[in-house]
Formats: structure tokens, sequence, C-alpha cells
């Protein structure tokens, strides 16, 4: 969920982002493992979810598939929390905690099977420096589900209006993130950065980007 470490991502800002993940937006999360598996149709090997957060969508894809998954964030605080939520889900060794940047990813080219991540692609400073890292490290016949969604619509009304209540200004923050402007922003970013093959899946829920090499 998420890649900066700023106040938002350590601290309580890292704990009220794991209660809000276990609360209005836990539905998501096996939903959106289960888009990825039957989009990228990759169910085995190496995967890594970058800006994993609180570790959720790690968890459940490893509850879905045979993915050996690192959750990887570049805020410590985050990664604590991913841990003990992994203990918590009996999912240490299946999933593995790394702090890793995605500016700089720390994998070999051409090593990962999968790569996903919800959310925290708004909060990279260099979006076309991560493409092409990303690129860089996707093995050939790989693929990404990377981007911003809440898996159905009926899904994202209802997140909206939970948090409505704990948040007001997140409504517009959210639409912000997945404005028009927004993501033509992304593809011109995926452009300079030179990715040969990519397609980006939108709906009323999200927009997501899938690279394939």
């Amino acid at each position: 969920m998420t890649e900066k470490s700023d106040d938002q991502f350590t601290g309580q800002g890292a704990r009220r982002m794991d209660a809000i993940a276990k609360g209005p937006f836990a539905p998501i999360y096996p939903t959106i493992a289960r888009q990825i598996l039957d989009t990228c149709r990759i169910r085995e090997g190496r995967c890594v979810d970058i800006g994993c957060g609180p570790g959720h969508l790690a968890m459940a894809l490893a509850a879905v598939s045979d993915l050996a998954i690192d959750a990887l964030d570049a805020s410590t605080d985050m990664l604590s929390i991913a841990r003990r939520n992994l203990q918590d889900a009996g999912l240490i060794g299946r999933v593995r905690p790394v702090c890793g940047d995605v500016h700089n990813l720390p994998y070999a080219d051409g090593s990962i099977d999968l790569i996903v991540s919800r959310g925290s692609l708004f909060f990279w400073d260099d979006r076309v420096r991560a493409f092409s890292e990303i690129a860089r490290v996707l093995r050939p016949g790989g693929r990404t589900f990377v981007g911003g969604g809440f898996g159905t619509p009926a899904l994202k009304a209802e997140i909206t209006e939970k948090m409505r209540e704990i948040d007001p200004e997140w409504e517009v923050k959210a639409a912000e993130r997945l404005s028009r402007g927004n993501r033509d922003l992304i593809r011109r970013e995926l452009e300079q950065a030179k990715i040969p093959a990519y397609k980006v899946f939108e709906d009323e829920a999200g927009f997501w980007i899938i690279m394939e090499k």
C-alpha cells in the first residue's frame, strides 16, 4: 500500500492504515487477489507486492496461490506491522517481509514472475524510474498488476460510505488519485520509461497497469 516513508506511513500513521485495512478495506484484498490471478494467470513462482503496507494484499494472494511472495515496503514501521499480521495468519515462510525501494529494487534482472501493488504508485517519487525498475526485474513472460482500485464498484461505494465517517477528506483525495488526468499522466510516464508492452485496465472500481515482458 505504501512506498514513500513519510508521516502517514510511520508510527501512528502506519497503525491507522493497518486499522483501516482490517476494517473498511478488508473485503477488497481477496477480491483483488482473485482478479490478479484471473488476469495474469501466474499462480506459482516469485511475486513481489511493492509498497505492501500492512501486508493484506500479499496475505490474500498467499491464501489462493502457490506463489512465493515478498512483501516489500520502504517503511520499517509498516513492515513491523506486516510481520505481526503474517505471524497471526500463520504465513511466515510463505510471505517474506522485505525492506526496499521501488526506485532501486533489490532483485536481479529478470528474476520475478509477478509484481503487484495496490495504491503505492501514487506515492512514488519518480514513477518513470520505478516503472523502469519493475521492467528490469520482471522475467520474460512475467506480468504486473499495479495500480489502484477497490475490487468492484459495489465495494468502492461501500468503502466510500464508511471512509466519509473516518476521514472527511478521503473521498476527494481518492477521486484525485483515480482521476482521468492522473491516469493520463501515468500513461505518459509509462511511455517515458519505454515500457515495450503494457495495457491499462480501467473500470468504475479503479485502474490497473498490466505490463508484460
